[in-house]
């Protein structure tokens, strides 16, 4: 009994130790902080909005903050809090839709990439590099704008341009830990190569991934937000912060709110992200397990 528990801990310590280097980034545990505020009030929109945030007030319409409506209302008496509340909602969950999506494609045809190589690596490759000779928003704008104006249409079209990254890391870390003494003596010992892909190499290669992961959600909330904005993404009266810009940029004028407030929703968002994925990957470098990390 007494060695299983210590083959617990001896399994557990690399995570607490990675834990603890985290909690050493300043930038990241502010990060951590936001994200997990924007969840809690994503979780708990229809609890803590103020108001409907769909139902129309038209006699209250474009008000300025004030005790009743703290963030002003839009130009049809809409509550902005309220919309921001569940917009966050929207967000994260196109964020992990689209990041899930997204790792599991590119984790596992970097995987198969990598360790396989010959044809099999050739042809996932190159399909790679003819995804990334085109710009990635421009080719997700081509593709929502061919499929029609929804919200799962623009996150299969991120989806569909986002996996690329994923299996370019995913291999080149496969190439290096393939070769590795211990996916040798698995080998020797006649294991499959299906079990030493994903028992033995895949385990090893995951810490960029968790990075990109983290980091991936800015890029998908921000790259979302845009297509919204253009009117590809969520439609009326879907409480988005891409489209809740677009809709006030017509009155930026005369009730700047409107656009201000999603405009840093969606800043604050990103920037806790970039601060949480900046954080684990000085973590998760095996170089800077020595180094105090006091950002």
């Amino acid at each position: 009994m007494h060695d299983i528990v210590i083959k617990i801990i001896e399994s557990r310590r690399p995570s607490l130790e990675v834990l603890k280097r985290l909690k050493k980034h300043r930038l990241a545990m502010i990060g951590a902080a936001i994200i997990l505020a924007l969840v809690f009030s994503a979780v708990l929109a229809p609890f803590i909005a103020p108001n409907d945030p769909i139902e129309q007030n038209l006699p209250y319409r474009l008000l300025t903050p004030n005790t009743e409506y703290p963030l002003g209302t839009d130009n049809l008496g809409r509550c902005v809090l309220s919309r921001l509340i569940h917009g966050a909602s929207v967000s994260l969950q196109i964020g992990i839709m689209v990041v899930g999506i997204t790792a599991i494609i590119g984790v596992s045809l970097g995987l198969i990439a990598g360790y396989q190589g010959g044809l099999i690596d050739e042809m996932i490759m190159r399909s790679v590099d003819i995804l990334l000779a085109f710009p990635g928003i421009i080719l997700a704008l081509v593709i929502a704008g061919i499929l029609g104006p929804s919200l799962y249409n623009v996150m299969l079209a991120l989806a569909v341009v986002g996996w690329t990254s994923y299996a370019r890391v995913v291999r080149g870390s496969v190439l290096s830990v393939k070769e590795k003494e211990f996916v040798e003596g698995a080998r020797a010992l006649g294991v499959s190569d299906l079990r030493i892909m994903f028992r033995h190499v895949l385990p090893n290669v995951m810490a960029p991934v968790i990075v990109m992961a983290t980091l991936g959600m800015a890029h998908v909330i921000l790259a979302a937000a845009a297509l919204s904005f253009l009117g590809l993404g969520a439609q009326p009266p879907a409480p988005e912060w891409g489209s809740m810009l677009n809709a006030g940029r017509a009155f930026m004028r005369t009730a700047p709110h409107l656009t201000v407030f999603p405009g840093l929703a969606i800043m604050v968002t990103v920037l806790a992200f970039n601060f949480l994925g900046d954080g684990l990957r000085d973590a998760l470098d095996p170089r800077l397990r020595e180094k105090v990390l006091e950002r």
